[in-house]
């Protein structure tokens, strides 16, 4: 019988005994991943995928309301939770308005901590729902390509769809005809399909669509 594949969770947390005890309390529910300082979360949470995130405020070299506005303003939509001992309003105030979907003061409940996260990622888009293109991940729901560096970088409808055609077969060669009946285009020039190539190039890495002299197009490395 096949196990589904548990839901993957950023803890960052960098109390020696904390970090371990949260992540085997969310074991059973999640594939947590620990970092212990800010800016290990920063690179984990801009380089992969997460379907939820658990960040201690009090953390070296980054706290974590730098940590979370840090994410959010590199498009990383990812729900997170703030742990905190600082249980002020005024703390919850702004750990929210960092980003944040949700704010908890420690000690805290594991059952309630649970709950949260069930709740905060019910309606949550899966990470599953990118693509990992030339090491570019790819949103053809909201046309956008982010970086290996975390940049987000917005699409044409036009170059969204051609990268989505090369994307769904990496290892194939497609042929300008090809790719313009797949727009559904065939009528139209294979200068064309050239055009968008240069245009996605610019704006991204000119690595990301390897050219195939005589042939056509397919995905290459991104670097």
């Amino acid at each position: 019988m096949h196990t589904p594949e548990l839901p993957r969770l950023l803890l960052v947390e960098d109390d020696p005994v904390l970090g371990p005890l949260i992540a085997e309390l969310l074991a059973d529910d999640y594939d947590v991943h620990l970092a212990a300082d800010g800016q290990k979360g920063l690179h984990l949470g801009l380089t992969e995928q997460w379907d939820a995130m658990v960040i201690d405020r009090g953390l070296p070299v980054m706290d974590g309301l730098e940590l979370v506005a840090a994410l959010r303003r590199k498009g990383v939509a990812t729900p997170a939770i703030i742990l905190t001992a600082l249980g002020a309003t005024a703390d919850k105030i702004a750990g929210l308005d960092a980003g944040a979907n949700d704010y908890m003061s420690k000690p805290f409940d594991a059952g309630e901590l649970r709950a949260r996260l069930r709740a905060m990622t019910r309606s949550f888009v899966p990470a599953a729902s990118l693509v990992d293109v030339g090491g570019w991940l790819f949103d053809p729901a909201n046309r956008s390509l982010r970086s290996p560096y975390g940049e987000l970088v917005g699409l044409t409808a036009k170059e969204s769809e051609l990268l989505a055609l090369l994307a769904a077969s990496p290892e194939k060669v497609f042929t300008r005809e090809e790719l313009l009946a797949g727009l559904c285009h065939p009528d139209d020039s294979q200068s064309v399909i050239d055009t968008y190539v240069h245009y996605l190039r610019k704006k991204v890495s000119k690595s990301l669509v390897r050219t195939v002299h005589g042939l056509g197009y397919q995905i290459g490395d991104g670097a």
